[in-house]
């Protein structure tokens, strides 16, 4: 038998979990400009998981923090896992189709964001190598393609309202 004792919690690779939405008005996506690591990126609105969140919640945070839009997930589009270039790691990324419902222009964006804008998918595949990551197109032909789950797949035991 196994001798698990010597597993400590340092030990348990971890990746880092994030969500993403993808958010189309008529032929348009909307994605962000950022600066990453010194070179200017492209992605959609996207960012970690934070503890004691739930997935749908924290893409609702970080579409509002990234762009100034509120919006309403409605599906899930997948959930991809891959190693991270930027930093070697692995990513777990679940990705939604969400709707736009409302902007605030005025909000101040995350730190590196130097803007929202939406861009045909003509024009993100023109953006070649500036793209985040690769899951950025994948999500979006994803999308549409057809591929939606709904978000009832997701199930979520906190009680968010209980931690601040």
């Amino acid at each position: 038998m196994a001798d698990f004792s010597v597993i400590t919690s340092n030990a348990v690779w971890r990746p880092h979990v994030t969500v993403a939405c993808v958010v189309a008005v008529g032929d348009r996506f909307l994605m962000v400009e950022e600066d990453v690591n010194g070179r200017l990126a492209y992605n959609q609105p996207a960012g970690h998981l934070d503890d004691k969140e739930s997935l749908v919640t924290a893409a609702v945070r970080e579409t509002l923090e990234e762009t100034g839009w509120t919006v309403a997930p409605e599906y899930l589009i997948g959930v991809h896992q891959w190693r991270s270039t930027e930093h070697g790691e692995g990513v777990v990324r679940i990705s939604f189709a969400a709707r736009a419902v409302s902007h605030d222009p005025g909000r101040t964006l995350d730190e590196g964001i130097r803007r929202a804008l939406w861009l045909t998918r003509d024009e993100i595949v023109a953006l070649g190598d500036r793209l985040r990551s690769p899951l950025v197109l994948m999500t979006i032909d994803a999308l549409l393609a057809g591929q939606r789950y709904p978000l009832a797949l997701l199930h979520s035991l906190l009680d968010e309202d209980r931690y601040p």
